[in-house]
């Protein structure tokens, strides 16, 4: 999953302007980045994004500057068995191609970003095919001739219900990961903008909250409380969208009594089985801290997964 957010938002602040857009179109062995990775670049040389972490886009930025100067787009292949690979220091072992192409009509029309920044805020994925041929982008499939299709997928995010301790944790590393995140608690004294900063904080009864963000794909949902009467409606809400992730905090023994309690409610086996618990990867975790390590490397391994 390439994570262009940052992209998406430059392409918003210089709109207008005149950019080209370098793109991953494929990879092979130990690429630093994955395939529809972008880094858009501005006439005036600032650039948003990456394509190697570092290692082609200083030759990336060269070939940008002449695409927007009026050259046609370009595909540029890296790789260590190449003499080219050590001037731009990728000795990595890797391969990859980058396509570079006008942000203009005839290559990655602008309008494209402002499709793709809806449909994610839709909670819906969209794919933009380019033809390797003319550097053209499209929104409609094309039929013929060597393509790369680039689905943009919603943002990732985390709806936690339960403002404890493990909470305040997995929410820092939820933000490091880049994921959106929501805490969920009914209890004034729990959810509290000191106990989580910056934190989107949501005070209604969790299976009303659940609900009204549309879980898809894209979307974990972790209980935490450890009260039955707050994680039980929140996993039903869960269970009956098609969120990418849902875990639920307890021994495997409260896990058991929680099963048979969600299965009295109607939650079929197979929704069921859905549920991770006890939640996260067992690691041996120790204290809040290792406990929401442990969930963050479960949500993300389920991201992958579906991905």
């Amino acid at each position: 999953m390439a994570d262009n957010d940052s992209v998406l938002s430059a392409a918003q602040t210089w709109k207008g302007d005149r950019m080209a857009l370098a793109t991953v179109v494929s990879t092979w062995g130990s690429a630093p980045r994955p395939r529809g990775s972008h880094m858009l670049v501005h006439e005036d040389g600032r650039f948003e994004g990456s394509v190697s972490g570092g290692c082609v886009e200083g030759d990336i930025l060269d070939t940008a500057a002449q695409v927007i100067a009026g050259a046609p787009f370009a595909v540029k292949k890296y790789g260590v068995a190449d003499a080219s690979a050590w001037e731009v220091g990728l000795p990595c072992g890797g391969e990859i191609s980058v396509m570079v192409q006008p942000v203009s009509a005839e290559g990655f029309d602008p309008e494209l970003f402002d499709r793709i920044i809806e449909a994610r805020a839709d909670g819906q994925a969209l794919t933009v095919t380019t033809d390797l041929e003319s550097g053209h982008s499209d929104l409609r499939p094309i039929e013929t001739g060597e393509i790369f299709a680039n689905r943009y997928d919603p943002p990732r995010r985390l709806i936690v219900v339960g403002a404890v301790q493990i909470a305040q944790s997995l929410v820092g590393l939820a933000r490091t990961l880049g994921i959106e995140t929501v805490v969920v608690d009914p209890r004034g004294r729990f959810l509290t903008d000191e106990r989580f900063p910056d934190t989107v904080l949501d005070d209604r009864w969790p299976d009303e909250a659940v609900a009204a963000y549309k879980p898809g794909p894209s979307t974990a949902v972790v209980t935490l409380s450890h009260d039955t009467k707050i994680d039980d409606p929140a996993l039903i809400a869960a269970l009956s969208t098609n969120a990418g992730y849902v875990g639920a905090l307890g021994s495997r023994r409260s896990h058991a009594a929680r099963l048979e309690r969600l299965a009295a409610a109607g939650i079929t086996p197979a929704d069921l089985e859905r549920i991770d618990g006890p939640v996260g990867l067992d690691i041996g975790a120790i204290g809040p801290a290792e406990i929401a390590l442990s969930i963050a490397g479960a949500m993300v391994k389920a991201f992958h997964d579906r991905g």
